[in-house]
């Protein structure tokens, strides 16, 4: 998978709102909500910020439950059904929290029912955006408290089915806890694989495996193996601390419908081999580093080994499998940062990734299929694994057509906030009265202004 191609942008990142009203310190993270038009912003004022991306103004706020900032939140997935909102926050002051909101009106929506103009429940439930917030505020409820860290937690995330919290912290150490009912958490795993302060958690989309970066400049991944969580793949290749890790979507988004720009049969019928081994490898994960890099790596799917028959040839019962994955690096994004590269986000719905970092640019990538390519060279007779490994993969042929891909900029801007750094960087669907469909996106910014900006990519 070739990456270097570095054509000029082709569209524009514009100003849609900038969140109202500003921390008056730091904002570190910002967090939209799974199903409702609501964002989290954790600040270095200790509270938690939930502004409305109906008017993008301030809608409640959580604070009193930690004593230093709160660095990271995310919310809970597969409330809805139970008509509440459940957000987990992470502080310098070393322990997580769990608050609970009732979502009123909300409860037994339905799926198509349009939010636009304002929320079931109307004004009564806060969500219009008042800009007070005050009767909000008394009805996040601070439910749990999470101890075991010795240092800052840097990051928290939900497992896809919300079984499973993951927490990291500069101690070094990641930590799962699973929620054994509503308020009652238990820790499962404590991994302390890492050398160096740990950055970021993330999970995969609909697997229980756990990635996280770290300043030790690796990437690792833990998996349940007998009731036990371990390490079952390293990814060196960074030069420098591993700031954030993200899956990419469960599907494969962004190439099926892409404008053909060779119509060969061949071509097509190339193109649609590679998207099933993808499908095959399951969602890649995206990474960025002190490095200034952003690397995508890719999963070799495993081979099944066939079961040994003959006379004298009997499968053990006693040798277990190994639950270890071989993960390599697939791809490396144009780099347009001068210095470090924070954050990244994988569009669920476009597949373009978006990045930011402490030279205030936000930059938008795209993959494409590249116009033609062919392989001359070696090949490998396994294909899944020349196509991770970036090399062409021809089924064992020589000079035959094969379907590649490649990283693009399409829109690139500076001084997002103004000579401040960028902290965080997200997409995010729109909810308010300018979208044009229900699907259309915005990017969202988090900086050291104390402020929160919503942008669309023209």
């Amino acid at each position: 998978m070739s990456s270097l191609s570095l054509p000029s942008p082709q569209q524009t990142i514009k100003p849609l709102a900038t969140l109202n009203p500003p921390s008056t310190a730091r904002t570190w993270h910002t967090a939209p909500h799974p199903y409702l038009p609501l964002a989290a912003t954790s600040s270095s004022d200790k509270t938690v910020r939930i502004y409305s991306l109906l008017d993008f103004r301030l809608h409640s706020s959580v604070s009193g439950g930690h004593k230093r900032s709160i660095r990271t939140s995310a919310w809970k997935p597969g409330t809805k059904s139970a008509g509440e909102s459940v957000l987990a926050t992470g502080s310098f002051d070393a322990s997580a929290g769990i608050w609970r909101r009732w979502d009123g009106g909300v409860k037994g929506m339905k799926e198509e029912q349009d939010f636009t103009g304002g929320f079931a429940g109307g004004g009564d439930d806060g969500l219009e955006g008042d800009g007070d917030g005050d009767d909000e505020d008394e009805e996040w409820r601070f439910a749990v408290v999470l101890d075991g860290h010795e240092s800052e937690i840097k990051s928290v995330a939900w497992s896809a089915g919300g079984q499973y919290l993951a927490t990291c912290s500069r101690d070094k150490s990641v930590w799962v806890w699973e929620e054994m009912e509503d308020d009652n958490f238990e820790t499962v795993a404590v991994m302390q694989e890492h050398e160096g302060d740990v950055k970021c958690v993330a999970w995969h989309p609909t697997e229980e495996l756990l990635a996280s970066g770290s300043y030790d400049d690796t990437i690792r991944l833990y998996k349940e193996d007998l009731d036990d969580w371990t390490c079952v793949a390293i990814m060196n290749g960074h030069d420098a601390t591993v700031w954030w890790v993200e899956f990419e979507s469960e599907k494969v988004v962004g190439l099926e419908n892409q404008e053909e720009v060779d119509g060969t049969d061949d071509m097509k019928e190339q193109r649609k081999i590679w998207l099933e081994r993808r499908e095959n490898a399951g969602a890649r994960l995206i990474s960025c580093s002190d490095d200034l890099s952003i690397r995508i790596w890719r999963r070799i799917p495993r081979e099944r080994p066939d079961v040994p028959t003959g006379q004298g040839r009997m499968p053990s019962i006693l040798r277990s499998n190994s639950i270890e994955e071989e993960w390599v690096e697939e791809a490396r994004l144009p780099q347009r940062h001068e210095r470090s590269v924070y954050t990244v986000s994988w569009s669920r719905k476009t597949g373009m990734v978006v990045s930011t970092g402490s030279d205030g640019k936000v930059v938008v990538y795209k993959e494409r299929w590249k116009q033609s390519s062919s392989s001359a060279g070696p090949t490998d007779d396994n294909g899944d694994r020349a196509m991770s490994e970036g090399r062409n993969a021809s089924n064992g042929h020589n000079n035959t057509t094969i379907a590649e891909t490649e990283w693009i900029v399409v829109a690139e801007m500076s001084d997002a906030h103004d000579v401040f750094e960028v902290n965080h960087v997200c997409w995010a669907p729109r909810w308010d009265k300018g979208r044009r469909s229900e699907d259309e996106e915005m990017i969202m910014t988090t900086g050291d202004d104390g402020e929160v900006k919503a942008w669309i990519l023209e």
